[in-house]
């Protein structure tokens, strides 16, 4: 079924990016995976390009286009080559609208110039070690002091682009007593003393991707760093979420694609009994309801993504399309590794890889559990 979301401008972006991945990414990205962490220079060059920070305004260096298409096709080519250690997405499609919505001027001006450049790489701190969807329930706390600096203490895990990132936005409490109402957003800096990195986390797939535990200690934080206005935190939370659960969904449906190319095409070349394994009724019956899905889900997430140009993507809407397609990203993956036999379990083929990378996508973002509980919520049960 053909896509009409996309316009001739947009088409050319997507022939930009396709090269950059085809030749800055795709030959290195075994190697990063070895190496657990994608190098520095890879964002600078992405920045040079003009792929991050498209909707920043250009006066702060961005691409000054304040459209989600072009993070749609920045996330879509990554995934279609299992480039899953990439965190421009993270950067682009999470990071960013924090700024945009509740930075200051002066705010604007400092960091989003070495943003858009790829100088500075950015991450969000929410997950603690002892809460995970739960976030009223963290117990990192920001205490002002009488200079109006904020005392910054706690423990952050799961953080992707923990290691490298230059800025990451903390989630704390700053009024301990309360809930929802007492958590703000602070920006620290790297070399901010009191900021450690913990260990890289190992985890079993996502190998390339920069994902670590932070400690926070006694780390005094400028009340210039505070982002937005203190105790709202949680709302602007809850503002950006919709947003980084439709990115989840895309890079899931792009990847159940990619996923489904490969196993297509290693179906009509790899023969059993003499002839092509997706001759067999049972591999046609299963690509064919793969296929049909994977349709089903792309027109899905199409329409999210221009409501979500609108303004209009509701809440429900994006938890719809992070839990429906990454499960049926893990549907896919899965699928394919039992129709590749043997081989599937071969990190040497992409669908091995893809198999194990998939799986925390029903994780981050929120649980799939969690929307599901959010959808249900709207149904008035």
């Amino acid at each position: 079924m053909q896509r009409d979301i996309f316009t001739e401008e947009h088409e050319g972006f997507r022939d930009l990016v396709a090269r950059f991945v085809a030749d800055e990414v795709v030959p290195h990205h075994d190697e990063w995976e070895r190496d657990g962490l994608v190098p520095r220079e890879l964002w600078t060059k992405a920045g040079a390009l003009g792929l991050l920070c498209t909707d920043v305004p250009t006066e702060y260096g961005g691409g000054g286009v304040a459209d989600f298409r072009y993070n749609v096709i920045v996330t879509e080519e990554l995934a279609k080559v299992g480039a899953s250690g990439v965190g421009f997405p993270l950067h682009n499609d999470v990071i960013v609208p924090y700024f945009l919505a509740h930075a200051t001027e002066e705010q604007k001006r400092r960091w989003f110039p070495p943003m858009a450049s790829g100088e500075v790489i950015t991450a969000i701190a929410m997950t603690e070690p002892g809460t995970g969807s739960d976030l009223a329930s963290m117990s990192t706390t920001a205490i002002r002091q009488d200079d109006g600096s904020y005392l910054l203490n706690g423990a952050k895990t799961f953080i992707t682009n923990g290691i490298q990132a230059d800025l990451v936005i903390v989630c704390a409490k700053t009024d301990p007593t309360s809930t929802h109402g007492g958590i703000s957003l602070l920006v620290v800096e790297r070399g901010m003393e009191g900021f450690e990195r913990g260990r890289k986390l190992d985890k079993i797939g996502m190998h390339a991707q920069d994902t670590a535990e932070l400690f926070f200690t006694d780390v005094r934080v400028p009340a210039d760093n505070l982002l937005g206005q203190e105790g709202h935190g949680f709302v602007y939370l809850m503002q950006a979420l919709p947003q980084e659960r439709l990115g989840i969904g895309i890079a899931a449906i792009a990847g159940a694609k990619a996923a489904f190319d490969a196993t297509l095409a290693y179906c009509k070349e790899r023969e059993a009994f003499g002839r092509p394994i997706g001759s067999f009724q049972h591999s046609r019956f299963t690509l064919a309801e793969l296929h049909t899905k994977i349709t089903i889900g792309q027109q899905f997430a199409d329409r999210c993504t221009m409501l979500h140009n609108e303004g209009q993507l509701s809440v429900e809407d994006a938890a719809m399309a992070k839990w429906w397609l990454t499960d049926l990203l893990g549907e896919v993956v899965d699928a394919g590794v039992q129709l590749h036999g043997g081989y599937g379990y071969m990190r040497e083929y992409p669908i091995a890889r893809a198999y194990v990378d998939a799986r925390v996508q029903r994780i981050y973002g929120g649980t799939n559990e969690i929307m599901k509980e959010i959808i249900g919520r709207t149904l008035g049960v």
